[in-house]
């Protein structure tokens, strides 16, 4: 294996003597060993986003996402632990994908909530301040005999 930043190239290994006469010049093999060619060597471990699957779960659950993101998670970090690199990197991008739609539904949902709540509370502010600066009194009128 070659030290990861070091591009990846044929390396001829050891030369070795098999057999021949002594004196003479033996037989000189040599092997090439081309671990990837042309692509990077991902020596990186996947990614199983179990804190943001957490934080999903507990905090913003819209629809299950963030269950169905703890759950991918989970079976993420089983596949790295088995060794699967392929299966972790599959589940861990559609953990990443779910945690990212709860947070995206969870978000718009919050600025949805304070901006109505706003709108709200601006426009009764206006009508109580309507009401007080004609001295609105609904009982000026009403008249007994």
């Amino acid at each position: 294996m070659h030290p990861q930043g070091y591009p990846t190239e044929a390396v001829p290994l050891q030369a070795a003597n098999y057999g021949g006469l002594p004196g003479q010049p033996g037989v000189v093999q040599h092997t090439a060993v081309n671990i990837t060619t042309g692509q990077p060597v991902i020596t990186e471990a996947p990614k199983d986003y179990i804190i943001w699957s957490l934080c999903c779960f507990v905090y913003s659950n819209p629809f299950c996402l963030g269950l169905a993101a703890l759950i991918y998670s989970i079976k993420a970090r089983d596949r790295k632990m088995v060794g699967d690199m392929d299966g972790a990197r599959s589940y861990g991008s559609t953990a990443r994908n779910l945690n990212i739609a709860a947070t995206i539904i969870v978000t718009t949902a919050i600025l949805i909530f304070i901006i109505t709540f706003s709108v709200i509370t601006a426009k009764a502010a206006s009508y109580y301040s309507h009401i007080n600066r004609y001295n609105y009194n609904p009982n000026r009128y009403n008249y007994q005999f």
